[in-house]
């Protein structure tokens, strides 16, 4: 069997497959590290679609005298299926009560929607909602695609021009313990969402890193392993929402003061280093 990837012979050699479904399986192993994800399959020249190929996995690799297989980076996948809903949901938005079904139901069975649900599923929650009549508005919806894909396009313009935001937000988690206790109830609340929101930006930002070839194993913040600083930050952020249900004042404002604002800084000033050196190797 000869397999070609991106249309170049690829010096692979098989030991235990026996199956169309195990060459798979670890030719997925082997690029996903990097960041790719296969995107085209087709055996003896004829396109396997995705729907069609858990069917196929059966093959005896004896019958196959030719896989081609087309891959992908996650970045470039994620920005053509944005894109793709991006133009969905602007001729959503223009068509006509009766039309609007179709193009729903057309996106649903697309490789972009696919891609979504599995990589990007709160996007396509949002958006089977938006196209179900029962979530966001479209202009809205469509702003939170154009964010999402500013992220992955450049990801470094992206990160610079948050800087006086993320400043902003921080100061205002160190002020939140005195705006609690003088009743500033409707800034303290929005002070929290507002770094809940950058928060999320900038670990979509890091992740995105990661496709790319940053490794979490050698990668420190602030003198600990990037694992462990995420671990805690996520710990420190249910001990927010724990305290959040308690009510317990103090505790908010000491976590929000001492510890979050000041780990928001780092991860944001790890991620402009990380952005400023270059792609990672």
């Amino acid at each position: 069997m000869d397999i070609f990837i991106n249309g170049k012979q690829a010096e692979i050699t098989l030991e235990n497959e026996s199956t169309f479904g195990d060459v798979i399986a670890g030719i997925e192993k082997w690029i996903s590290p990097s960041g790719n994800r296969i995107q085209k399959i087709s055996i003896n020249n004829k396109e396997i679609l995705a729907d069609a190929l858990e069917e196929e996995f059966g093959i005896n690799i004896e019958n196959i005298g030719k896989l081609d297989i087309s891959i992908s980076a996650w970045r470039e996948l994620a920005a053509e299926a944005l894109g793709d809903l991006y133009e969905t949901i602007t001729t959503y938005g223009n068509a006509s009560f009766e039309e609007r079904g179709e193009i729903s139901s057309s996106w649903k069975n697309s490789f972009a929607a696919r891609f979504l649900f599995s990589d990007i599923p709160e996007i396509y929650e949002i958006a089977c909602r938006t196209m179900m009549g029962e979530g966001l508005p479209v202009q809205t919806l469509r702003i939170i695609i154009e964010e999402r894909l500013r992220e992955i396009s450049d990801p470094g313009q992206e990160i610079d021009n948050s800087e006086a935001q993320v400043k902003a937000i921080a100061a205002r988690m160190e002020e939140l313990p005195l705006d609690m206790q003088t009743g500033k109830d409707q800034r303290a609340a929005e002070t929290v969402q507002l770094f809940s929101q950058m928060g999320e930006k900038l670990f979509r930002i890091f992740l995105i890193q990661k496709t790319e070839g940053l490794s979490l194993e050698t990668l420190t913040i602030d003198n600990l392993p990037a694992k462990v600083f995420i671990e805690e930050f996520n710990n420190i952020l249910d001990e927010l929402s724990s305290a959040y249900k308690t009510h317990d004042t103090i505790l908010i404002g000491d976590i929000a003061e001492y510890e979050l604002a000041p780990r928001l800084i780092k991860l944001y000033t790890l991620l402009k280093d990380i952005l400023k050196s270059g792609p990672p190797v």
